[in-house]
Order: C-alpha cells, then structure tokens, then sequence
C-alpha cells in the first residue's frame, strides 16, 4: 500500500527538482484549492523567486503562500490576516522573513535553506486553510 505525501513534501520534492522556484512550488502544490491548473499557476508565480523577483526581498515561499490564501479565501481581509499571522510563525522560527537574510548572504551565516522555507510555508498555510 502506497502512502500518500503531504503537501509539504510534494512542495519541497517540486523545489528540489530544479524546475520551480520557492513561489512555484508552494503555490503550484495547491493549485487544486485555488481552482486552478498547476501550469498557469507556475506561470503566475515565475516571477517571485529568489526573494521575490531576485530581489533577495521576501521569501518566494512566503509569497506563494500568499497567492494560495488570496485564491482560497476570497477576502481580502481574512488574507491579509491570515498571511500576517503566517509570517509571523515563519519569522519566529527562522529569525527572517527575506530571502538575502535567510540565505545568509551578508553574514555567511545560513538561517534556513530554501526546501526548509518551502516546507515552513506549506505548514503554516496548512494552518489557515
């Protein structure tokens, strides 16, 4: 009997595989709950990796978080919200929400490797859903 992953795992197998990027491979796990196709969900989020769109800023992970709540929700509100209390989880356990600090690129000092922060995100958006 074959055991199913959980969307966590299937989210960090997605970004280990080269082939999506931390954005991507949160949101394109859930896809199914936003009613969406995976493949227009991977285009969507192609842009918010590496700290959203290479800037080093936000965690990509935390942004496909983001579009996953937007698209479930439905309220701005309650997304908003939602999407504060899920940084707040994720800054407490990592020590940051950017990507440049997570990855330690000033201090040399690694908080949290990227499958980590996909596998973080996925958690806590379990939470809210």
């Amino acid at each position: 009997m074959a055991i199913e992953k959980s969307r966590k795992e299937l989210a960090v197998e997605k970004k280990a595989s080269g082939k999506y990027n931390c954005a991507q491979a949160v949101a394109c796990t859930y896809a199914d709950k936003m009613g969406l196709d995976e493949e227009m969900v991977k285009n969507i989020a192609g842009a918010f990796g590496c700290g959203m769109g290479n800037s080093e800023g936000t965690c990509g992970s935390l942004v496909g978080a983001g579009m996953v709540l937007g698209m479930v929700n439905k309220d701005r509100v309650k997304s908003m919200k939602d999407m504060r209390d899920l940084m707040e989880k994720f800054q407490e356990r990592n020590g940051a929400t950017r990507c440049r600090l997570l990855k330690g690129l000033d201090t040399k000092v690694l908080l949290r490797a990227c499958n980590d922060c996909v596998a973080d995100s996925c958690e806590f958006l379990e939470e809210k859903l």
